[in-house]
């Protein structure tokens, strides 16, 4: 029989009683590419902790090349050949993109000091190696997108040639063009004999680059397949079958009002953008990583200021000078990355629901506990988190449930302009059809939401308008009923403007 490259055998990790893995199995072969799918909680991000030697499990065994390992940390595994692109990205914020990318391997000069020319220069050509022109090498990694700094990251594992490369959602956080250039670089580690399990809820990409699929449900494995549909490894993830993913698009009331309107906005990567957002609409916006979505959320949310036009919230012109002027006019963001913009990791489930509502729940400047754990139960109950408990941190949930905490924070402040901004990123398919279900409900109840997704899928079938951005202007402006994802992605790339 042919040596496993990595093996998993019975693994049990449990967090303070509540059990990640139940006796999870699964086998990678060398060249093989191998998907770990299931809902958020199923504990596939969690296997891949134990298996890069971050987390240690309380039972069970790793094996790498037949021999079972004991992996203190992720030292260890690198020095057996195994590298991991964690969810979370692990680079360091105040440090350059070349600083990260050649961390522990600057090279030095005769007096053992770091050459920075020469950081600059081997990181240049790392980024070139693998057909990344795109990312200054000088830029500090927290002013870059989320979409470079897991390019980085991946550079980074790739680079050291690894055996075994486990990718914990590497597509989360990008478009098409780099999911494209990601599975360039698999297909080629794999043709090397490189092992390569991955997580992802795409289910296209799943279906294109994965040899074999590894299906887990509540802690456990309950299947390994070499071809199955979408319908029933969904049934296998969840007990249940997802009937219909997206909810039927309500038309938006006619002659609804004016929430939110831009008129000539410019800014960072923003050239003359205008729009209206209407009550009862989800109003859509798309187009190629880095042509001024983020930009154009962050300036309406205040959090960017704008250096001509003009914000108009429900008639009334506003200048905001920061978000806290936003919340108080009725606007929220969702931001693209929960874990560092959204969410305080530490903090209890308790603490991250009432953190927007926290001067309705005070009294002479004194929190009243009792309003605030029936503010944050309420969020658990309606968005249907599931928890151990409101004290519990929020970072041990699922990336779905702890998207679902972000957006019952907002919702606690009765806004009613509401800046979505990839919320479905790295969440389940059975979790996105609930994010669907509250999008198209809060729209009905006549909430306004400028909603941008890197899916074009997402927009095509969730927003009544789309407006594609190409180069920090709106490039076209796409109507339901009969938007496709075609028409987003060919108006996002055609040369010329489109009314």
């Amino acid at each position: 029989m042919t040596i496993a490259a990595v093996e998993a055998v019975d693994i049990g990790k449990a967090y303070g009683g509540v059990a990640a893995l139940t006796k999870a199995s699964f086998t990678a072969q060398a060249g093989e590419v191998h998907a770990l799918v299931g809902e958020n909680g199923a504990g596939k991000s969690t296997l891949i902790k134990i298996m890069g030697g971050r987390v240690r499990p309380d039972s069970g065994e790793i094996r790498i090349g037949g021999q079972a390992v004991s992996l203190n940390g992720p030292q260890a595994a690198h020095h057996l050949g195994a590298w991991t692109v964690f969810q979370e990205l692990t680079l360091l914020p105040w440090m350059t993109v070349a600083e990260n990318l050649l961390l522990q391997q600057e090279p030095r000069s005769s007096l053992g000091l770091i050459s920075r020319q020469a950081t600059l220069r081997d990181a240049d050509a790392l980024l070139a190696r693998y057909g990344v022109m795109h990312i200054d090498p000088r830029a500090l990694v927290e002013d870059i997108s989320l979409a470079e700094r897991q390019t980085v990251e991946i550079v980074r594992a790739v680079s050291h040639a690894p055996k075994i490369l486990f990718l914990d959602e590497p597509t989360s956080s990008l478009v098409e063009r780099e999911v494209e250039w990601l599975f360039g670089q698999i297909r080629r580690l794999r043709e090397q004999g490189c092992s390569i399990v991955f997580t992802s809820h795409r289910w296209a990409e799943i279906r294109s680059i994965a040899d074999r699929i590894t299906i887990f449900r509540g802690g456990a494995d309950v299947g390994t397949f070499t071809d199955i549909d979408e319908d029933e490894a969904v049934r296998l993830m969840t007990g249940r079958r997802v009937e219909a993913l997206y909810p039927p698009l309500t038309p938006r009331p006619a002659a609804a009002p004016v929430m939110l309107e831009a008129r000539s906005l410019s800014g960072p990567n923003l050239r003359q953008v205008s729009f209206a957002l209407h009550q009862g609409e989800v109003l859509g916006v798309g187009g190629l990583a880095g042509h001024g979505h983020r930009e154009l959320f962050r300036t309406v949310f205040g959090d960017a200021h704008a250096s001509g036009g003009t914000l108009t919230v429900q008639g009334k012109e506003k200048k905001f000078r920061s978000p806290r002027a936003a919340i108080a006019s009725g606007i929220a963001l969702v931001p693209e990355d929960r874990k560092t913009e959204g969410l305080l990791l530490r903090m209890s489930v308790r603490d991250n629901a009432s953190l927007a509502i926290l001067k309705r729940l005070t009294r002479f400047g004194i929190l009243k506990p009792q309003e605030e754990r029936r503010a944050a139960q309420h969020v658990v109950d309606s968005l249907r988190v599931r928890t151990a408990g409101i004290g519990l941190a929020v970072g041990a949930l699922s990336g779905g449930n702890q998207q679902k905490v972000l957006l019952g924070r907002w919702l606690e402040t009765e806004c009613q302009i509401l800046l979505l901004y990839d919320v479905t990123r790295g969440v389940d398919v059975a979790t996105k059809h609930e994010i669907y279900e509250l999008v198209a409900s809060l729209a009905r109840s006549g909430h306004a939401i400028l909603f941008y997704s890197s899916d074009a899928e997402e927009l095509a079938h969730l927003c009544h308008r789309v407006l594609v951005m190409r180069e920090g202007v709106v490039a076209a402006e796409l109507h339901a009923p009969g938007i496709t994802a075609e028409d987003i992605v060919s108006a996002a790339v055609r040369d010329h403007r489109a009314a």
